[in-house]
C-alpha cells in the first residue's frame, strides 16, 4: 500500500502507513524491544519524523545553557580553565562523540551534577536513535 501510495506522489500517506505498521509491531514486541520503539517512536517517529529529534535536541540545549548559566559549575582546575559558556558546555554533554573541553574542565555539583549526568543520558539516548532512524531512513530508500 505505501509503495501504490509513494507511486502516486502521496509521500506523507505512505510515511504514516509505515508508520503505524511500526507501532504495532513495537505493541508485538519483547519488553526490552518495545521500550526501545516506544523511545524510537518519541524521539524519530521509527525514522519517518527525524524533525522531531532536532526539536527535542534544542530544546535541551536551550533548557542546559539556562540551567548552567544561571547556576555555572566549578572549574575543575582553576588556573588551566578555560572560560566557561554554558551553550558550549551543555553541546558538550549533548554530544557523545565530540569533545569542545568544557565537560572535563569544569565539575557541576548537588543536583547539578545530575542533571549534567541527565544531559549525557538523553544525548547517546538521542545520537542513538537518531543514527537507527537514518540507517532505517536509508534502507527504505
Amino acid at each position: 500500500m505505501a509503495t501504490v501510495l509513494r507511486g502516486q506522489g502521496r509521500g506523507e500517506d505512505a510515511r504514516r502507513i509505515l508508520l503505524a505498521r511500526q507501532r504495532r509491531d513495537a505493541r508485538r514486541a519483547r519488553p526490552g524491544s518495545r521500550l526501545w520503539g516506544y523511545l524510537q517512536d518519541a524521539t524519530v517517529g521509527y525514522g519517518y519524523r527525524p524533525q522531531r529529534a532536532a526539536v527535542i535536541s534544542a530544546a535541551l540545549l536551550a533548557v542546559g545553557a539556562v540551567l548552567f548559566g544561571v547556576h555555572p559549575p566549578a572549574p575543575a582546575e582553576p588556573a588551566k580553565a578555560p572560560s566557561f559558556n554554558p551553550l558550549v558546555y551543555t553541546l558538550d554533554l549533548l554530544l557523545p562523540v565530540l569533545d569542545f573541553g568544557q565537560q572535563s574542565a569544569f565539575l557541576p555539583k548537588g543536583p547539578y551534577q545530575w542533571a549534567s549526568c541527565a544531559f549525557i543520558v538523553a544525548g547517546v539516548i538521542l545520537a542513538t536513535t537518531i543514527a537507527a532512524g537514518l540507517t532505517r531512513s536509508l534502507r527504505r530508500t
